[in-house]
């Protein structure tokens, strides 16, 4: 005979923690409402799916890195030029994903570059369950240097092409070694046509040469990141100001 304790040990042995806290319920609902047999197990499971799928989201933003507070409920889309806000609808949809295609953030500081393409990840995962990875293109840099090093580059390069998604914020924002930039271009290499990108920088592509040090070099870097691309071009006013002003009006 089957008693609440015995089905409870064998939910858990099944791993249907979800099961196990809303079938009581839902099983006083299904009488309630008179469910069939088949309706009441589809919403047992359903709410399995539901939780599951919950709880993996939360693990892709954990693992993300993707800086707390920055959304699309947080974005004032109204500071960001006309033709960036018509472009972020097709971007958060996710195709650029499905094509390894890129996304390419440029403009001065303040402009609300590293917010934009934070949030179309924080959008990614949430609408996609797709795998995103945010970092400084400094602190990848770090550690693309350091595996080179220990001769794991090629480990590391591996596990960065589990994310679907790698934004690097910031590139050009710290003066590159010739090393620095050839580990980096490594990196932008492996993932061309394979993998997507999101880039922001301060430095429009004549400046480029800044990061790659030669022309050769730095020609390859750009020729990979414009291929398949989306370019979200900030300009106007400071991003930051305008809503430091906002804030100070309002007080």
């Amino acid at each position: 005979m089957t008693t609440p304790a015995s089905l409870a040990m064998t939910l858990r042995a099944l791993r249907l923690p979800d099961v196990l806290n809303e079938y009581e319920r839902l099983a006083a609902e299904a009488t309630q409402e008179q469910w069939t047999y088949e309706r009441y197990l589809a919403a047992v499971m359903e709410s399995e799916l539901h939780a599951r799928g919950e709880r993996r989201t939360q693990r892709l933003l954990k693992r993300s890195g993707l800086p707390d507070g920055k959304s699309l409920d947080t974005l004032n889309l109204k500071l960001l030029p006309t033709k960036v806000q018509r472009q972020i609808p097709a971007l958060v949809d996710g195709g650029f994903v499905e094509r390894a295609e890129n996304v390419l953030a440029f403009g001065l500081p303040g402009r609300g570059k590293t917010h934009l393409l934070t949030a179309i990840g924080r959008e990614l995962v949430l609408r996609h369950g797709t795998t995103v990875l945010f970092t400084t293109a400094f602190h990848l840099v770090q550690k693309l240097l350091t595996a080179k090093r220990d001769l794991a580059i090629e480990a590391l390069l591996k596990k960065l092409d589990r994310f679907e998604v790698v934004i690097l914020d910031d590139i050009g924002y710290v003066q590159q070694s010739r090393e620095e930039m050839e580990v980096l271009f490594t990196f932008l290499s492996e993932r061309y046509e394979r993998r997507s990108l999101m880039i922001s920088s301060n430095l429009v592509f004549s400046e480029w040469d800044k990061i790659f040090k030669d022309p050769m070099t730095t020609a390859a870097a750009i020729d990979r990141v414009v291929h398949h691309s989306t370019i979200l071009e900030l300009n106007g006013e400071s991003y930051r100001a305008r809503k430091a002003g906002e804030r100070n009006r309002k007080r």
